[in-house]
């Protein structure tokens, strides 16, 4: 058993250092040194780990300070993003290396020399800053939604690098405000009803901010006449159908046959006959019950039709238009019955307890139909969204 457990811790170390080299091998020389730094945690003597984790520091370390050296002689005033995270890279690095220093080997000791990147990122923060501020300026003068979107990720990358910079704050939300599509939602009533207000804001009442995302709102309202709206959705109700009220019967019959009774059982001269008890022998007799039921069904429907159409308004262009349309049905069944009731079963009985009701006014029903019609606006214009940017 003990060398069993041997055998697998031995397999366990020997899969982890070909792990490490692998990465090594690989180019992947911060996830090497990653993986090594943990091992050489647990045990500071693993010789092998040393020797991968040195490798690929020196590595590492020279890449990123050769593309340095290589993107400043460019002067390039859009490289100091570039510049700032292979500082970083080299800082953090450094710092992960560092808690595993010196590095003992029987003949050697590692000891790295402490370098601070830290002018070095200050004045390639400044810089990129710098770069990013005076790029929003140029993309804001563009005067269009794509440039003003760029231009809010610049000025929020100068946040980032360099907090105060000048009326940053100012500029980022400028560049959101200007960047933002609007999408104004609203109801058109073509139908020979004449609807409230009241019942187009209902069906306007559609969680909207739901359907926002970075660059797009939706409004139900026209809140301000500065507002620009750059689509323009449009229901158009067409059809709103109520159904006459229906009444509709039909009748059925149920029978059941129950005891009525006996008679005694006689002989050829008229006489009771009697079992071997003694006893008198009784025949039973049965009798049919019936009972006509009258079943009642109320029906009436609304059925509301209609269409969704998004128009981008510069240019002004139709870009979708889609069918809409909802339905809501009033079903109550009720029933009586002539003749005996003793005759039902059990769900008829329930049946003819059930009596007919009053038939909903149409505005109740176009009410609940509009409830249906919601959730159908709403779902059509989830499906749209990618229309509207």
């Amino acid at each position: 058993m003990k060398k069993i457990a041997y055998l697998l811790v031995l397999s366990l170390l020997i899969t982890s250092c070909v792990s490490t080299k692998k990465q090594l091998q690989k180019g992947n020389y911060d996830v090497a040194i990653e993986r090594s730094v943990k091992k050489l945690m647990r045990k500071p003597d693993a010789t092998n780990e040393i020797l991968i984790l040195d490798k690929a520091y020196n590595i590492a370390n020279e890449q990123d300070l050769n593309r340095i050296k290589y993107l400043k002689l460019e002067s390039n005033p859009d490289r100091w993003d570039e510049i700032l995270n292979h500082y970083l890279r080299l800082k953090n690095r450094q710092a992960r290396v560092r808690t595993v220093l010196p590095l003992r080997m029987p003949r050697r000791t590692i000891d790295y020399e402490y370098f601070d990147y830290d002018r070095e990122i200050v004045e390639a923060k400044h810089n990129a800053a710098e770069f990013f501020f005076a790029h929003g300026r140029k993309l804001m003068g563009n005067d269009n939604k794509e440039s003003y979107r760029k231009a809010y990720y610049e000025f929020s990358k100068v946040k980032e690098y360099w907090g105060d910079y000048e009326n940053i704050d100012q500029l980022i939300n400028e560049s959101h405000y200007r960047g933002m599509s609007r999408v104004l939602v609203t109801i058109e009533n073509k139908t020979h009803l004449k609807l409230s207000e009241g019942f187009k804001q209902d069906l306007l009442a559609i969680n909207h901010a739901s359907l926002n995302s970075e660059w797009v709102e939706y409004h139900t309202r026209h809140l301000d006449d500065n507002i620009n709206y750059d689509y323009l959705v449009y229901i158009s109700l067409k059809i709103i159908d109520v159904s006459p009220e229906s009444v509709k019967e039909k009748d059925f019959i149920e029978r059941k046959k129950v005891e009525d009774g006996f008679d005694y059982a006689l002989d050829q001269n008229g006489n009771v006959m009697r079992d071997t008890a003694g006893n008198d022998i009784k025949i039973t007799k049965y009798k049919t019950l019936q009972c006509t039921v009258i079943e009642t069904v109320q029906q009436k429907a609304v059925n509301i039709i209609g269409d969704v159409e998004i128009i981008r308004t510069n240019p002004e262009k139709l870009i979708k238009k889609d069918a809409i349309g909802a339905e809501t049905y009033f079903e109550h069944l009720s029933a009586r019955a002539i003749g005996d009731p003793e005759a039902l079963s059990t769900d008829t009985r329930k049946l003819v307890e059930i009596a007919p009701v009053p038939f909903p006014d149409d505005v109740s029903m176009i009410m609940q139909c509009s409830e249906t019609l919601k959730l159908a606006i709403r779902d059509i214009l989830r499906r749209n969204r990618r229309y509207i940017y």
